[in-house]
């Protein structure tokens, strides 16, 4: 844990229900960080919603870590009371919060859940990705300034430019955890950080939207991209560039879904030689809990097996759900969003 400092801002750190486990360890991270509750009564329909201490917090640092389900995303905007706490709920806060005299207010939305609904195809289709982004930039401005909008791994680059001048919009990613946890692999203890670069860990790309995301990041390592062919009625994972034979293999992505892409990338590279396979998203998204799919225990053999896959907790239902389940790692966000917050 960090020690305060006279140069920390401190923050007051609100969270919805389904979050509270990763404010909590953010609150771990820093003493400048100090959780604060609010009582969300959704009681038949009534949205009722209660700030605790809101007289007293004037001129401070507010955070509210917003959580919105994948399913969310997906729904029309009046069911969306059903979720508990409801969009519109968190949406009301947000908009209370900067009228409170706060010296400035930060939103933190782990995971941008329409981020992967940013396409037009045919006409009728809508760009979800698009309105959220509208909604949150109408954010009221605070005595300090615009809202501070803390997102992880936004599923399109192009998102970035969906947001108005009302908010700042700051964009992290998971990465720096994933490399953190590949150097405390037992290979990395065995033979040094050099040839773990250089030799046992190639880090794959499903396709060239994740190269393009990723690349950058995580140039040290050799690489594999693979491409998305349709076959008729099929999209078939083929080998695009790059040599996995012998090597420890690791598919990074941002998010996964029913994780059909996954397996198929790893079905091709252990065709051409990989020694063990494994697996990176930020977003565990899984619905219909299709992430049964990758236990051991539902692996058809050993040699099918994800070795890790790894996620970070932008989901808590996904992390509660594979909770001590092989292959599954959480990666947790905590200390980065608390660094994220002194910016």
């Amino acid at each position: 844990m960090e020690k305060q400092g006279s140069n920390k801002k401190q923050i007051l750190l609100f969270y919805c229900v389904e979050s509270e486990d990763l404010a909590r360890k953010i609150a771990a991270e820093s003493d400048s960080i100090q959780l604060q509750s609010i009582n969300w009564r959704n009681r038949e329909m009534m949205y009722l919603v209660f700030i605790s201490g809101a007289l007293m917090m004037d001129s401070q640092t507010f955070s509210l870590i917003m959580h919105i389900t994948s399913e969310a995303s997906m729904l029309p905007f009046w069911l969306l009371s059903a979720l508990l706490p409801s969009f519109f709920e968190q949406i009301s806060v947000i908009f209370a919060l900067p009228r409170l005299f706060v010296a400035s207010f930060q939103l933190v939305l782990p995971f941008f859940p329409t981020g992967s609904f940013e396409r037009m195809e045919e006409e009728g289709d809508v760009a979800t990705a698009f309105t959220m982004a509208r909604i949150l930039s109408n954010i009221p401005i605070s005595r300090g300034g615009p809202t501070s909008l803390v997102i992880y791994d936004i599923h399109a680059l192009q998102e970035r430019f969906y947001f108005g001048d009302h908010v700042l919009p700051y964009f992290e990613t998971g990465i720096p955890l994933l490399k953190q946890r590949l150097h405390q692999l037992p290979d990395a203890d065995n033979v040094g950080v050099v040839a773990l670069y250089c030799s046992l860990i190639v880090v794959a790309f499903p396709d060239d939207g994740a190269w393009k995301r990723f690349y950058k990041q995580l140039q040290h390592f050799p690489m594999v991209v693979c491409t998305k062919v349709r076959e008729g009625d099929k999209r078939i994972v083929r080998l695009k560039e790059g040599n996995p034979d012998g090597r420890h293999v690791v598919i990074v992505d941002d998010l996964v879904q029913s994780g059909g892409t996954l397996i198929e990338c790893q079905k091709v590279l252990t065709a051409h030689g990989a020694s063990k396979v494994s697996a990176y998203v930020t977003h565990g998204v899984f619905p219909n809990k299709s992430w049964e799919r990758f236990t051991h225990k539902n692996s058809e053999g050993s040699e099918k097996a994800f070795a890790y896959f790894w996620i970070t907790d932008s989901c808590p239902r996904t992390v509660k759900a594979i909770a001590g389940k092989a292959p599954f790692e959480v990666l947790s966000l905590a200390g980065s969003i608390a660094d994220a917050l002194q910016i």
